[in-house]
Formats: C-alpha cells, structure tokens, sequence
C-alpha cells in the first residue's frame, strides 16, 4: 500500500506530519512525500522542511492520496499541474483524504462536488463555492473521501482511516502507541467554544476574510 502525501510550499507542518505518524504505522505502508520537484519543501513559516522523494510523475498511482492544507494552498488552487495530478491518482485511489485547507485542493479539482467535507473553520464555506457541502464534523467520510478539519485533527482522520482499512484493533493500538489521549489546557478549540473576541480577530486576520 503506497500513501502519497503532497508537499507544496507553506504548507502547514502538522497537516502533514501528523497523519504520516499515524498512516505510516500500518504494516506494509510505504509513505511518501511527493511535489512537483524533488528536495526540501518549506512550511508555512520556513522553519521546517520536509523532503519531497517523489515528484508527481513518479507517483501515478498510489492507494492514498492525502493533501495538507496551509498559507500556500492558495496559490495551488490554480496549478494545473497539481490539480490534473489529483484527478488522475483519484481515478485509482483507495482512498483521497485532506486535512484543514487542503480540502479546498480537492474541491478546486472537482473531485468534492455534491459530497459532504470539512475545513479548518474559517475556510469552511469556501467549499461551497465547488459545490461541496461543508459540516462543522471533525472528520466527514463521504465514500472514499476523507476530509479532516483544521490542523490537529489530521491525527483524528489518520486513526479514523487505520479502523476502516485495517481494523479497530490496530486503530487502538496506533493511539495507545502514540499516547493520542487530547486533556488540553483550554476549552478553545472550536469557534463554538474559544472566547469572542478571539475568534473575531482570528477570522479578521484570515486569507479568507472577504
């Protein structure tokens, strides 16, 4: 089984690091990180690289296909070459997934319309506009789609995809494994929960903001 996840300058790092400790510890997985060149790609600060070990060409057909989201995923929504890449490894995927931002990827390449899907929060109704129909849900399955909301719960999203594919059994191993039992400091983690003032400054400072 080959998960393929797409690097692209400033991505977000935990979009993708996240789901590749989890993903990656399924037995026979081969992960790997793929972009348009080979070499280091830049997060979202630059304070981080990842190493893309495959360009696009070289993976034409991998099982899982997981897309990051982040500042850059802006200027990806109109990359021919990454977007025609999406469509073509759909068409054999087992499984298409994204955490946060990426979704708006998969949506820009057609491949979300009618389905239910998720965002990180202040990008979520962005996914209406390629006809998905965005929910608040953590992790939203629609077939073989798998969209995760914002940053942290790609790690959700990778357990959720462990359960399905290689049963309950090593998805609780996996978590137990990694000590994935969340007690956060603070009850902020949704704009449903976090204070006012801080969502509102949040959602002002967004690249989304119209």
């Amino acid at each position: 089984m080959q998960i393929a996840i797409v690097l692209f300058d400033q991505f977000t790092a935990l979009d993708a690091v996240g789901p590749f400790d989890v993903l990656s510890r399924i037995p026979g997985a081969e992960t790997v990180f793929v972009g348009e060149q080979l070499g280091p790609v830049r997060n979202d600060n630059a304070s981080l690289a990842l190493v893309a070990d495959r360009t696009l060409d070289e993976t034409p057909r991998p099982d899982i296909v997981l897309v990051p989201g982040g500042p850059g995923q802006t200027l990806q929504m109109d990359n021919p070459r990454l977007l025609d890449w999406l469509r073509a490894v759909d068409a054999t995927s087992a499984w298409t997934t994204s955490v946060c931002t990426g979704s708006l990827l998969l949506a820009a390449a057609g491949l979300l319309e009618g389905r239910r899907a998720t965002s990180h929060w202040a990008a979520l109704d962005e996914l209406a506009r390629f006809g998905a129909q965005p929910t608040h849900d953590r992790v939203v399955l629609d077939g073989k789609y798998v969209t995760a909301a914002g940053v942290s719960s790609g790690i959700d999203m990778g357990l959720t995809l462990i359960g399905k594919i290689a049963g309950d059994e090593l998805a609780m191993t996996v978590q137990l494994l990694t000590e994935y039992d969340p007690q956060p400091p603070y009850d902020a983690g949704s704009p449903l929960k976090a204070p006012a003032e801080i969502v509102e400054k949040l959602r002002a400072a967004s690249r989304f903001t119209e």
